[in-house]
Parts: structure tokens; C-alpha cells; sequence
């Protein structure tokens, strides 16, 4: 199959759909805009352009090729929003891998379920986060990890699993620390990572996303490079948002409103991806807002509603907001008012769609005239 924009034709739009590959649009982002900010995250003490970006993408996807990671295997991410999430899913496209979404709001029994459904060959995974002990879930599930040299695991429940790559510490017996990933690969790993580049194409599969599973087990729904990239790009788009734009994300990235709907939307039109925060916090988010001067905010209508009924609400400039995306459940009519008003969000979009649609599948802009919603 061709690569070229010109062998797809969008029949609503009057752009042409993406015809590139999420590594192709990344090295597109850091020529229009290399020297621009890509990545935010205060509380990680992160600011990071689109050139150091990339940079780091390329080494942590030189560095799973030399864990011996091969074009086509699964690698799971279980984190709650990191820049590690994000290097993460880039360096993974990079590399030709499929990359795993793992809800961090996960139990054991559902986090056996998904990685034996998929058959991972690596897991990056966060430590802990609150009341979740992720380690202490893996170390549960394959207990050979204790005794495993890393990147050589034989685990009899999910056979398929060779290596686990830890974000933060203390560092568990037989995990990588994924700060390590980004060193180990060396020039011969980097000639793979551009060859990879030449011959990845956009059909090809990128991420398995799960869905809900409210009729019984998840499912999951294998996306590729095409689906998701052009589903970022058209929601941008639609908001119109540019470089000069800010993209608060307070939702989490497992799932395709923040990987796909903030990550891809920016990467493909040159706006900054800012994380207020791993978990949500409205105080954070308002915070992040005021400090990053953030144009856009995405959210659930229980997200907005936290941040307006916040007691400090009144103290934060949100000057900088313009736009935004309210999704996920039915967005109250009072709310979205409120959030118009008093949040300066005077252009909001809903969007409506399913993890098997890459998620947006239609999406309605609202912009306030006088007093009125239209």
C-alpha cells in the first residue's frame, strides 16, 4: 500500500485524510516546529520541545529494540498520566509495536484478563499510585518475576511476557527501570528505528484499546496508525486549534479522549500536551490552566463541574481558555453555560463516538451568542 495523502480522500471534509504513520507525523511536527513546547508536566518537572521530544522517543524506541522487541509484538502501559505514558506510546509506534492501553484503575483479575487476552511481550508499568499497588499486582500474578533477570522473564501464566519496565521505584527484583530502556540502544538499534520508519505503514496495527466490557468481558478493538492519527487530526481541526494552543488534559491517556483526542491532535497540528496531574485533581487543573496559560480543556462533565463548584474557583485566571471538549456522558445544558461564562470557554465540543471508532465518530461544536448556546 502507498503512503501518500493523495490515496485517501475524506468525502465530508475538504481535507484530504492523513496518509502517514504516527512516527512520519512526529518527525512533520519537529520540522514545522522543533523549537515550540510539546509536553508539559509541572509536578514531573518537565518542559520538553518537540525536538527533545522526539529525541527522547527515538532512544526509548531503539531501546525496546534492544530488549529484542520485534514489529508486530504487543507492549502494555499501565500508568496514570506521566511523560513516561506519552514517550511511551510514541517510541512504541516508532518501533512497529502495538501498543496495549491498560486501564490504571485495573484489579488483578482484569489486569490477568487483558495481558493473556493480548499475549504482551513486554508491560511498562508504574509502580503505585494511591490505593493501587501495581508491582505488588504484577509480583502477584507472575511471582517468577522476583527471581527473573530482567528482560528474561518465564512466567507460567502469561507466557508470552519477557519483560517488565518500571516507572518510578524502589526498583522490584526483575524489572527494567525505564530510564535504563532509553540507553540501551546503540547505533545499530537507531539504523533499525529509521529503516522501521521507511517501511511501517499507516494500515498497520498500532494499539489495542479495551472497551468497556458492560455486556460481559472487554473486548479489545485493534486500531491502527491511520485510524487514530487522522481521528486526532480531524478533532483539532474541528476545534481549531494551531500551534499556538495549550491542551489542558486532566483525562486519562489509557483511554482514546487522552492518547488519541490530545496526544495525536497535537502532534499532527503543533499544539502543547500539558498534564495538570497523574490522577484528576480540580484544584491541579485550575492551577495548570492559570501557570501554562492553557487554551483548551478537555474534561467529563463531572471533571468540569469539580472545577467550577471548586471553594478557590474564583481565584484563578482562565483568561487563556478558549476551547475545549466536554464528552464521555451527556453534557448538562446548565453546565455547559456555566462552563461557556465562567470558565471563558466561549467554543466548546462535544463529541460523541466509541473506542471502536477510533473514538470520534461525530462531534457538535457549541459557541455562546449573547446568552444563548448555538
Amino acid at each position: 500500500m502507498t503512503d501518500g495523502a493523495d490515496s485517501y480522500v475524506s468525502g465530508i471534509s475538504d481535507a484530504p485524510l492523513l496518509g502517514e504513520t504516527i512516527g512520519r507525523a512526529l518527525d512533520k511536527a519537529v520540522a514545522r516546529w522543533g523549537n515550540r513546547e510539546a509536553l508539559v508536566s509541572p509536578s514531573h518537572d518537565v518542559r520538553w520541545t518537540w525536538k527533545e521530544f522526539a529525541e527522547r522517543v527515538d532512544a526509548l524506541a531503539s531501546g525496546f529494540l534492544a530488549l529484542g522487541l520485534q514489529r508486530g509484538e504487543r507492549i502494555g502501559i499501565w500508568s496514570l498520566n506521566r511523560p513516561e505514558w506519552t514517550l511511551t506510546q510514541f517510541a512504541a509506534a516508532r518501533a512497529g509495536l502495538i501498543l496495549v492501553t491498560i486501564n490504571p484503575a485495573y484489579r488483578l483479575s482484569e489486569l490477568e484478563f487483558a495481558l493473556g487476552k493480548v499475549g504482551c511481550a513486554a508491560i511498562v508499568t508504574a509502580t503505585a499510585f494511591k490505593t493501587s499497588d501495581y508491582m505488588g499486582m504484577l509480583n502477584t500474578l507472575v511471582p517468577e518475576l522476583a527471581s527473573a533477570e530482567p528482560g528474561c522473564l518465564r512466567a507460567a501464566k502469561l507466557p508470552q511476557l519477557r519483560a517488565v519496565i518500571q516507572i518510578g521505584g524502589p526498583l522490584c527484583p526483575g524489572t527494567i527501570p525505564f530510564d535504563d530502556v532509553s540507553r540501551m540502544g546503540g547505533a545499530r538499534h537507531r539504523e533499525q528505528i529509521k529503516a522501521l520508519g521507511e517501511t511501517l505503514q499507516f494500515d498497520d496495527a498500532v494499539n489495542i484499546q479495551f472497551t468497556s466490557g458492560t455486556t460481559g468481558s472487554p473486548k479489545g478493538v485493534t486500531l491502527t496508525h491511520h485510524n487514530i492519527l487522522n481521528n486526532g487530526y480531524f478533532t483539532g481541526r474541528a476545534m481549531r486549534l494551531t500551534e499556538q494552543d495549550r491542551i489542558c488534559t486532566p483525562v486519562p491517556l489509557y483511554h482514546c479522549f487522552g492518547m488519541v483526542m490530545s496526544n495525536l491532535a497535537c502532534v499532527t497540528i503543533g499544539s502543547a500536551m500539558v498534564y495538570p496531574g497523574e490522577g484528576f485533581d480540580p484544584l491541579a487543573t485550575l492551577k495548570t490552566i492559570e501557570q501554562e496559560k492553557c487554551t483548551t480543556l478537555y474534561g467529563v462533565p463531572t471533571m468540569f463541574i469539580a472545577e467550577l463548584d471548586h471553594p478557590d474557583f474564583a481565584k484563578f485566571d482562565l483568561s487563556s481558555l478558549r476551547t475545549g471538549i466536554m464528552a464521555g456522558a451527556p453534557c448538562p445544558i446548565e453546565v455547559m453555560k456555566r462552563v461557556n461564562i465562567e470558565m471563558n470557554m466561549r467554543e466548546v465540543t462535544i463529541a460523541y463516538g466509541m473506542t471502536e471508532t477510533s473514538p470520534v465518530r461525530d462531534r457538535k461544536s457549541t459557541r455562546l451568542n449573547s446568552s444563548h448556546i448555538t
